[in-house]
């Protein structure tokens, strides 16, 4: 890992309980029309590694608002699409 500062756009979410979680957009992509973000916990300064959620998002003229994918197999769709894209881009880089 690179040893400098990266900035990342950042988003807030409401998890089931109320607690507010602000994350960093770490990818982002487009699929079957729609936009997506990919999105990280941020604590502290730092970004957690161990996990990846996956937003519908919404573009509001220079902003962006995110939305959660509420059906299970539709985020499952989602998150699978997303992981062979990214399997696409190691191979063509190799």
């Amino acid at each position: 890992m690179e040893n400098g500062y990266n900035e990342y756009v950042t988003f807030e979410v409401t998890t089931k309980d109320g607690t507010k979680v602000e994350m960093a957009v770490v990818d982002e992509f487009d699929f079957e029309k729609e936009h997506y973000v990919v999105g990280a916990v941020i604590e502290g300064d730092t970004i957690n590694e161990d996990g990846r959620y996956i937003y519908r998002s919404v573009m509001n003229g220079e902003d962006f608002t995110v939305e959660k994918i509420k059906r299970e197999f539709d985020y499952r769709r989602i998150a699978e699409a997303y992981l062979n894209m990214e399997d696409g881009e190691e191979d063509s880089e190799e």
